[in-house]
């Protein structure tokens, strides 16, 4: 019996290649984690703005209402009585010591 004897292995064997791909797809790994971060912050920061923006839509529809309320001479009169204490001819104000204070929606 002369010649070589081959050994069974039960696994395979890294080979210099592959050690090196292995490196490689584990660098590009790594190397693929900044861009994401970076694109994940940036959705959770538009998501954020968007809702900053659908809050400030509501306020400014709020204010816009209020805009057009006081065109209204109803309601002109209301907050001259209520927020300013005034009175119409021929009507006299009567001040009532210690009653609440001026209304805070003036």
């Amino acid at each position: 019996m002369t010649g070589t004897r081959t050994i069974p292995r039960d696994r395979p064997r890294l080979t210099g290649r592959a050690g090196a791909l292995l490196v490689a797809v584990a660098l590009l790994a790594m190397l693929a984690l900044v861009p994401l971060r970076s694109f994940l912050e940036q959705r959770s920061h538009i998501a954020d703005v968007e809702r900053d923006r659908l809050a400030l839509q509501v306020q400014n529809a709020l204010l816009r209402r209020d805009i057009s309320n006081l065109h209204d001479p109803v309601e002109l009169e209301r907050l001259a009585r209520e927020c300013l204490g005034m009175v119409g001819p021929g009507e006299t104000a009567l001040i009532v010591p210690g009653a609440a204070g001026a209304r805070s929606d003036c």
